[in-house]
């Protein structure tokens, strides 16, 4: 099994990029939705850690949005939470796909937590900041604020293109994109 890394500014379209590939995908994000939705031992210990915001289960993500904004020190106890059990959702993911020939991790903070393998294949995914403004505003739960703080807790831009083994420019064409796909998917 070869794993396939995918690095990029948040916007810059990592999850559909991953989605492309055909390949199966573990989502740190949609496993952090499946969590706040699903999981009531951390919904408890969220509430007991920010007890000042955390209110209902299954965990509100305005709730959430609000203890982030309000302290940065709530955003690393969030992770704190967060991040083990989403570590042993990625495991469970690793072992179910083990015949699979390629996985795709389309995890944000994957080198931030030490989270690739010195063998895994990092494509980092490169677009144009007004584009990747402008596709994160039509999100319906946009807020700048919020980004900034989750900007801030990512390694910079030149530092992982420097470790990615592949860049795909992202003009948000799919046929572009799926070309760059192939083009990678032979090389590998």
């Amino acid at each position: 099994m070869i794993r396939i890394g995918i690095l990029g500014k948040i916007g810059s379209g990592k999850t559909f990029v991953a989605k492309r590939f055909g390949y199966p995908v573990f989502s740190a994000d949609e496993e952090v939705a499946k969590i706040y939705q699903s999981n009531e031992k951390i919904y408890n210990k969220l509430k007991k850690e920010l007890p000042k915001y955390i209110f209902s289960f299954p965990l509100n993500k305005l709730e959430i949005s609000k203890a982030i904004l309000a302290e940065d020190k709530n955003l690393k106890k969030i992770i704190k939470l967060v991040h083990p059990e989403v570590r042993k959702r990625l495991r469970i993911f690793l072992v179910k796909n083990q015949k699979k020939k390629f996985v795709i991790l389309d995890i944000p903070l994957l080198l931030e937590n030490k989270l690739n393998l010195k063998k895994d294949i990092l494509i980092y995914i490169e677009a144009k900041k007004s584009k990747i403004f402008h596709k994160l505003k039509k999100r319906k739960n946009f807020n700048n604020k919020l980004l900034k703080k989750f900007s801030k807790i990512q390694l910079p831009s030149g530092y992982k293109k420097r470790k990615a083994n592949f860049i795909i420019k992202n003009n948000f064409t799919i046929k572009s994109l799926q070309n760059s796909i192939n083009v990678i998917l032979d090389k590998i």
